[in-house]
């Protein structure tokens, strides 16, 4: 019994998985970096995760959110600016989401 490998279909989802997670890296770190240009720093509350080796105070959070909410107003783009910047975040995360999508859908279909 002898198996054979198809070297360029694995070539070809190599080529596929590397450049769809290049793309969605990539539309997601501009999607954040519009998303604090436009004045909406996203600020996570801590978890309490019971083996942290770390575990962030209420008073790190208040000092995170406190930060970034004055980092929004000394912002120097203008009203619309920060309008087009979040747009151009949503619109970035939804490449993101379209290419998961795509990516579920060959997997589903099979194609």
């Amino acid at each position: 019994m002898s198996i054979a490998i198809d070297w360029l279909a694995f070539v070809e989802v190599f080529v596929a998985a590397l450049s769809a997670a290049a793309v969605v890296v990539t539309f997601y770190a501009i999607g954040l970096r519009l998303l604090v240009r436009a004045g909406r720093a996203p600020v996570v509350a801590p978890a309490d995760f019971t083996d942290a080796l770390t575990v962030i105070t209420e008073k790190d959070r208040k000092r995170a959110a406190k930060a970034a909410a004055k980092a929004a107003k000394k912002s120097p783009l203008s009203a619309g600016q920060k309008r087009v910047a979040l747009v151009g975040a949503y619109a970035s995360f939804s490449v993101c989401a379209v290419v998961v999508l795509a990516g579920l859908l060959l997997i589903i279909f099979n194609h």
